[in-house]
């Protein structure tokens, strides 16, 4: 790195100050305030919040050995830059993928691997300082690219999971799908970490810019996401209860598939009667657990019906809310009444317009305009 003043190292040091000083403000706030500063009606998962604290203060951290990295990149053999880069192999990558798993609540994921794969790289580190005549540090970053990319096809793997687990549990995903902003981190967090390689000031001051989004970023989903843990803590009725129980002390090979032995097929009725009568699938936020108590199936029956009818949970709460919106359309078209469509998504369960527009243009094969635009009345 060049010695003498330059505006470009005045601006890296102004920015290095500012992301440190972020750091620190966000994981106090993480960590001591109980209120929010964004969407003050959701509650966030706690796990996530100490995890995305935790991140936040090793970044914090990671500014002063990322400084003495620089101070030090002209002697990479020396035992100090041995241990800041073994410092930073074992403490920034664990916590930012632990705060990544954190957010997928479908189960927990074991962290230690991360250490495990992480020691490696530390190891050749603090060897390179004792062995100065052999180059290790271009097998490090050979091996560190090898994690990234296993560690970008494991979330894409665990997403889809996730992804599944979503749709077979709740009907509504707002506030609660995270690949989008998954993928965001990953990628702000991936050019964060690209001053490894290199010692160029524009290059590190484009990297450390990136933090700022990715901080940014990732309070907004620690904020906006909410906690599933207590859905699992919905009561069931005594018939699901007592299914639940013949269930789980029925021998594995009895229940891989309940639907040829006739546990479920009064389903479909039962979920008529107590479902699709009662309109109990206008309910904004309910869930597989609610709905199999009201119906008086346990939940695995519950999926392993939808399953059996090629759809999901997901699914047929949407076809049942498009077709009430439908219905409701019409009445209202024949009752020669205004027809507001928010409106009446909102009748029809949906708290979000954007997720009705989706589920509506998914089974209709057109927008909710067109459609409205080619039935005898049309909005106003």
């Amino acid at each position: 790195m060049p010695e003498q003043i330059t505006p470009l190292s005045i601006l890296y040091l102004l920015l290095h100050g500012a992301g440190t000083a972020i750091c620190v403000v966000l994981c106090l706030y993480l960590l001591l305030c109980r209120g929010k500063a964004i969407a003050p009606d959701i509650t966030p998962p706690a796990r996530l919040r100490r995890w995305a604290a935790a991140l936040f203060g090793v970044m914090a951290m990671a500014h002063i050995w990322w400084i003495l990295f620089y101070t030090f990149s002209n002697d990479t053999h020396s035992v100090l830059y041995g241990l800041l880069v073994a410092i930073d192999c074992m403490a920034l990558p664990p916590v930012f993928v632990g705060t990544l798993l954190a957010m997928l609540q479908d189960r927990r994921r074991p962290l230690w691997p991360i250490f495990v794969i992480m020691t490696p790289c530390a190891v050749l580190a603090v060897l390179q300082t004792a062995l100065p005549s052999i180059d290790l540090t271009t097998p490090n970053k050979i091996y560190g690219l090898a994690l990234v990319v296993t560690f970008i096809i494991y979330m894409v793997v665990a997403v889809r999971q996730y992804g599944r687990w979503l749709r077979d549990n709740y009907a509504d995903l707002e506030h609660k799908e995270v690949w989008i902003s998954l993928t965001l981190l990953i990628s702000l967090m991936l050019l964060l970490t690209s001053y490894e390689y290199t010692d160029d000031y524009v290059m590190c001051t484009i990297a450390h810019l990136t933090g700022f989004p990715l901080a940014a970023l990732l309070l907004w989903r620690v904020e906006t996401l909410k906690d599933l843990s207590t859905d699992n803590l919905l009561p069931h009725s005594a018939h699901s209860d007592v299914s639940l129980n013949e269930h789980s002390a029925m021998p594995l090979s009895e229940t891989k598939n309940p639907a040829s032995k006739g546990e479920v097929s009064h389903i479909g009725q039962l979920l008529a009667k107590h479902c699709e009568e009662t309109k109990l699938y206008l309910q904004t936020d309910l869930t597989l657990s609610q709905l199999s108590a009201a119906v008086g199936v346990n939940r695995y029956y519950l999926s392993q019906y939808f399953t059996s009818q090629n759809t999901s949970y997901y699914e047929y709460i949407h076809d049942l809310r498009v077709a009430h919106f439908v219905a409701r359309y019409h009445e209202l078209a024949a009752a020669q009444k205004p027809i507001v469509a928010q409106q009446l998504a909102r009748e029809s369960g949906y708290h979000s317009y954007s997720t009705f527009s989706a589920a509506f243009k998914q089974r209709m094969h057109q927008s909710v305009t067109a459609w409205m635009h080619m039935q005898p009345y049309t909005a106003h």
